[in-house]
């Protein structure tokens, strides 16, 4: 499933957890394995499950008014995909989710895990650490479109991705920060004669 230097990183975030509570949840894990292009998530469909990506690029996006696709979501290895209109509302997913390399995935259904956390008090940490990681994530994200300029954003998603921003086409990447290709190759161009 998991290499021991993962397993050994998630046994140091969450001390209360031990390896038995670990694997225990690797009973409820099943491996999936998706082809680039591949779609993982369908919007419309109710989608209970969460993906730990253990290899490959996952993007989520959703289709404007005019019938483009607006970049949601870029997730890769080590982090969680999930739809999560799905798992709180209970209703279909509002993007569509596709693998952009090849893909291997450790899902677990969403009601399994849940039912086993509140069995579990030692499971209570890692929930908090997930969904407050969540959280901020969304906040920064937020707090990144209405304070910083274009480039700033730029800026912020390479510190953040390095390897992303090697691995993903530059239309994701851009819509992903809110702007054109051609905004994009420009602000590259800016910072390239800097250097």
């Amino acid at each position: 499933m998991l290499e021991l230097s993962k397993i050994q990183r998630y046994l140091s975030l969450f001390t209360n957890l031990s390896l038995s509570d670990i694997l225990h949840l690797f009973t409820l894990v099943k491996e999936r394995k998706l082809k680039a292009g591949e779609i993982y998530i369908h919007e419309g469909v109710v989608h209970k499950k969460v993906a730990y990506i253990k290899k490959g690029i996952v993007r989520g996006f959703m289709m404007k008014s005019n019938g483009e696709e607006a970049t949601m979501v870029l997730r890769s290895e080590d982090e969680f995909v999930a739809s999560y209109h799905s798992l709180l509302h209970k209703t279909g997913s509002k993007a569509t989710y596709h693998a952009l390399e090849d893909c291997v995935l450790l899902e677990i259904e969403y009601d399994k895990l849940m039912e086993t956390i509140d069995k579990n008090p030692h499971y209570h940490s890692g929930r908090k650490f997930f969904l407050s990681n969540i959280a901020e994530d969304l906040l920064n994200r937020l707090e990144g479109f209405i304070l910083l300029t274009p480039e700033e954003r730029y800026d912020v998603f390479l510190k953040k991705n390095t390897t992303l921003a090697k691995r993903v086409p530059d239309k994701y990447i851009a819509s992903y920060l809110g702007i054109t290709p051609v905004s994009l190759s420009r602000i590259r161009a800016r910072k390239s004669k800097r250097s």
